[in-house]
């Protein structure tokens, strides 16, 4: 869509037809800054249902002024909705924010104990939270992103994969089914995460970080959430210590045990999994242009190969 498409939605915002629009990101969704006042969701046609998006934005109200949070502001139309159209898509408005995305450049070192102890923060509200009534959000789980009709397509469509990796995946994915199984998902273990924290979901500033884009929360694993926050760089040698890190902040706010923290190994290939198939059925991201190709692929069958030989050890905390 272009931005003269989104100029009808305008008016609705109280905003003049002739506001500058840029387009910031095409994702998952497409992302696009109306002047100084507005930031506006389009959303990916055939993905998020009205109800499941009306029930994340739910959630990032409720979260508005929780203490040690600062998560972005849904902004309602004049007419009081949160949830829009701009032809046959979803349209949502944010609240801008002034700072810069985290990247793979930045001392992460530095970053991950706060976003740690700002993920357990949205744990505890998620837990303490009663949703209102229709509330729904898509599930995080092994049938939802290894199953036979998952969210984001099959592993196995992940670019450049050969029969020969194929095979160490079908491998590595029944290893991790059934240690995902073992692990269960009862209460104490699984429950309304963010689902995306990755950097380019992440916002700093001089007091610190803001949690932005909650597209993707729903139920799934707490410790989810950490492999989601080194998405696309899995294989980086500073993972180990940003783990422990994140860890280290997270025990502020939250509580985790040694059967979790035992699970970080798991979580970061069921992810890195999962980012394989979500490239391969996204091709028309800004994403998959920078990040997708068969070397992410290679990347993913070393996470693999590791996860069979030892457990991918060198990720435990």
């Amino acid at each position: 869509m272009s931005g003269d498409d989104l100029r009808p939605a305008l008016a609705r915002y109280g905003l003049p037809p002739d506001t500058p629009l840029t387009l910031l990101n095409r994702s998952e969704n497409e992302t696009w800054r109306a002047g100084d006042a507005l930031v506006l969701r389009l959303h990916r046609k055939g993905y998020h249902t009205r109800a499941e998006i009306a029930s994340e934005l739910a959630w990032l109200t409720a979260l508005q002024g929780e203490p040690g949070l600062r998560v972005v502001r849904p902004v309602a139309d004049l007419g009081g909705d949160f949830v829009g159209r701009a032809g046959d898509r979803h349209l949502v408005g944010f609240a801008p924010i002034q700072g810069a995305e985290l990247n793979p450049g930045d001392d992460l070192a530095h970053w991950f104990a706060p976003l740690g102890e700002i993920t357990a923060r949205l744990h505890g509200h998620a837990l303490r939270w009663a949703p209102p009534p229709g509330f729904t959000r898509k599930r995080w789980d092994a049938d939802t992103i290894l199953g036979p009709s998952p969210h984001w397509g099959h592993w196995w469509q992940a670019e450049g994969l050969t029969p020969q990796g194929r095979a160490l995946l079908s491998r590595a994915v029944g290893q991790l089914s059934a240690d995902l199984a073992a692990y269960g998902t009862g209460p104490d273990v699984f429950g309304l995460i963010h689902a995306d924290l990755r950097l380019a979901n992440l916002m700093r500033d001089d007091l610190g970080l803001w949690a932005i884009d909650f597209d993707d929360c729903g139920f799934g694993w707490w410790v989810y959430d950490l492999a989601a926050a080194v998405s696309f760089y899995e294989t980086d040698p500073r993972i180990p210590g940003l783990a422990a890190a994140w860890c280290e902040g997270y025990a502020r706010a939250g509580s985790l045990d040694a059967a979790d923290r035992a699970m970080i190994p798991a979580m970061i290939l069921l992810r890195r999994l999962l980012l394989g198939a979500w490239l391969a059925t996204r091709a028309d991201s800004d994403t998959a242009a920078a990040l997708g190709g068969p070397a992410f692929t290679a990347g993913s069958l070393d996470l693999a190969d590791a996860y069979l030989t030892d457990g991918l050890i060198r990720f435990r905390v």
